[in-house]
């Protein structure tokens, strides 16, 4: 059974603005769904909704089965959030921050936990030091230790690495690896694509409140990647022969390159024709490469074809 099940979900504030528009989405446990879309996408608000911070319009969600509305005590316990603003009361320590979070959803003192929670998240040695000493990548993981103190068993991560360097960012990463190991459920969303790529299982797409794919990441590259060979010739061309001026390339600034785009799940992918025509054409090649489609690629093309190419 899916962790958290979301169906027929809606959300329209009283301006009439839809965020959300019919929703279906199972998250499975132990997985790693990144979220991806353009601010204002609506990723926030579902996760809020998810979280009992804003009421949907229609639909249900459940977390492991509870009702998060009728429900909402046992499915508010399950659910750690690291919500994207730095909102940590200035003149509270580490420490004092993180054990009132655990002590909010009535969990009895573990010191030993929280000592654990801190070591791993490189923040023991600043257990004594005011929020308002820290920098805003300490921060961040302050707002991690706080929501993962309560032992939850689906932790969302809304943004979890704006605004931090790149080195903060890869550590996080690491530790999102560790707690899937240990059995948590991650739901991120985020605007870095490489984000996605590095750490996700699963990648959804949202714009303009609409999920417009949830796929496996590596299924979703085969599926909707293009992939380009590049010819470099041992000799630049000025312009096409005319036996290759039917044939789907374009030629690079300098005139040393070829580039054929192709279908990779075609039988024929036309590759070995254009092989014996470029031959025939006089031209020597020197090399050859293979180009796939990044993930960004296709997050771009979805978003600007409102995913046309899955239809």
């Amino acid at each position: 059974m899916p962790i958290v099940s979301i169906s027929n979900l809606s959300k329209t504030y009283n301006d009439g603005f839809q965020a959300l528009k019919n929703i279906d989405l199972e998250i499975q446990r132990g997985e790693i769904l990144a979220l991806l879309g353009p601010n204002g996408a609506g990723k926030t608000t579902l996760i809020s909704i998810i979280c009992g911070i804003v009421n949907a319009s229609k639909g249900t969600v459940t977390v492991d089965g509870a009702d998060i509305v009728k429900d909402y005590r046992t499915t508010r316990e399950l659910i750690g959030l690291v919500p994207q603003e730095l909102a940590l009361g200035a003149f509270e320590k580490v420490w004092d921050s993180v054990c009132f979070s655990r002590g909010l959803f009535a969990k009895k003192p573990d010191p030993a936990y929280i000592e654990k929670v801190l070591r791993d998240l490189s923040l023991w040695d600043k257990r004594n030091s005011l929020l308002m000493e820290l920098s805003g990548g300490m921060k961040r993981r302050v707002l991690i230790a706080k929501a993962l103190v309560h032992e939850p068993r689906v932790l969302f991560l809304d943004e979890p690495t704006a605004g931090v360097d790149v080195e903060l960012r890869k550590d996080m990463w690491a530790l999102v690896e560790q707690l899937r190991q240990a059995g948590v459920t991650i739901i991120l969303t985020t605007h870095y694509i490489e984000e996605a790529e590095a750490i996700a299982d699963r990648v959804g797409v949202i714009n303009r409140g609409e999920l417009l794919v949830v796929d496996e990441k590596q299924a979703l590259m085969h599926k909707l990647g293009k992939r380009q060979l590049e010819i470099e010739l041992a000799s630049p061309v000025s312009e096409l022969p005319a036996s290759l001026s039917n044939v789907a390339l374009e030629v690079s600034q300098d005139g040393h390159v070829l580039i054929y785009t192709y279908d990779p799940h075609k039988t024929d992918t036309g590759i070995d024709a254009l092989m014996k025509t470029i031959a025939a054409a006089g031209l020597i090649i020197k090399d050859m490469n293979t180009v796939k489609s990044s993930l960004e690629e296709i997050f771009v093309k979805l978003i600007k074809n409102g995913g046309e190419e899955l239809a």
